[in-house]
């Protein structure tokens, strides 16, 4: 028994292992792939308060680093369910605890072409607020038609030379008030009915190939691809616990609590407006103090 088990060692996660294990709660870490989250993608972090610059990878191990020096068990193994009194189903076997906090995030769609793997960090971003500063003065191009991509090529206006804003349809799913704000911007594109087939470059991104509806091709000279085509939660092994909302992701009234008692959520996984480092591990530390607060309240 467990006093305390979050599923998913991302910022979110590891963050509220820290804040349990600091109030002496006996906290276990079920992780599927690799601790750290997306945000080991990240060539640099800029963007979080009193660090002034720090990679992705060196951040998320010197958390993991924290959070294990303070004696915090991580275990390597895929949830497959939770039960509403708290039993986690694992591929490593069953635990339980007196709470749980679900913090296994939401990865980025890819847009699935040749080559995308391989320019992430060099060129291809899925985070335009993270790395869009990287790419100022230069010519950049964000493919998606939802309110991130438009928010985000509103971003990348003030800070690039110049911003191709492709999307595959006639018209952007995203808000009228965007699309209209957009419009006015002298520095920006919008190229519709396309999709993007291929990515080219030394080392680098250089080059993207868009081809239209039509089967017409052209290719854009760019430093940078921003891609916001949306991200696909990782909710599936708790629907039985928690209310989930249409694109996947778990309602919770205050951000914190869910359906069932003693089960919480924390991060990029939940219902919210803005998924970054600083809310990640906001979330975490507000979880963890939650849980903790709510467990000795029971006693």
């Amino acid at each position: 028994m467990y006093d305390c088990l979050i599923v998913g060692a991302g910022p979110a996660g590891l963050t509220a292992a820290l804040y349990a294990a600091r109030a002496n709660k006996k906290v276990l870490v079920l992780e599927a792939k690799a601790y750290g989250g997306q945000i080991v993608n990240a060539h640099k972090v800029e963007n979080y308060p009193g660090i002034k610059e720090i990679s992705g990878a060196q951040y998320a191990l010197v958390l993991y680093e924290q959070v294990k020096a303070l004696g915090v068990e991580v275990k390597m193994a895929t949830v497959l369910r939770v039960t509403e009194d708290k039993k986690v189903i694992t591929t490593e076997g069953e635990f339980t605890a007196q709470s749980i906090i679900i913090a296994t995030g939401a990865k980025n769609r890819k847009l699935n072409i040749a080559d995308e793997d391989e320019f992430l960090g060099r060129g291809v971003s899925y985070c335009a607020t993270c790395d869009g500063n990287f790419y100022r003065q230069k010519v950049v191009a964000i493919v998606g038609g939802g309110n991130t991509a438009l928010e985000d090529a509103l971003y990348l206006t003030d800070i690039a030379e110049k911003v191709y804003l492709i999307h595959r349809r006639d018209e952007f799913r995203g808000e009228r008030k965007y699309v209209n704000e957009l419009k006015t911007k002298p520095n920006l594109e919008i190229i519709l009915n396309s999709t993007i087939t291929a990515l080219h470059g030394h080392d680098v991104l250089e080059e993207i190939t868009l081809k239209n509806d039509q089967g017409e091709e052209q290719t854009l000279a760019v430093s940078a691809l921003f891609i916001a085509v949306g991200q696909e939660p990782s909710s599936e092994a708790f629907n039985n616990v928690v209310d989930i909302d249409p694109n996947g992701y778990i309602i919770s009234p205050d951000g914190v609590h869910t359906k069932t008692p003693g089960i919480y959520v924390a991060g990029d996984i939940r219902q919210k407006t803005l998924r970054q480092l600083t809310t990640a591990v906001s979330d975490g530390s507000i979880a963890a103090t939650t849980a903790i607060l709510e467990m000795k309240a029971q006693k």
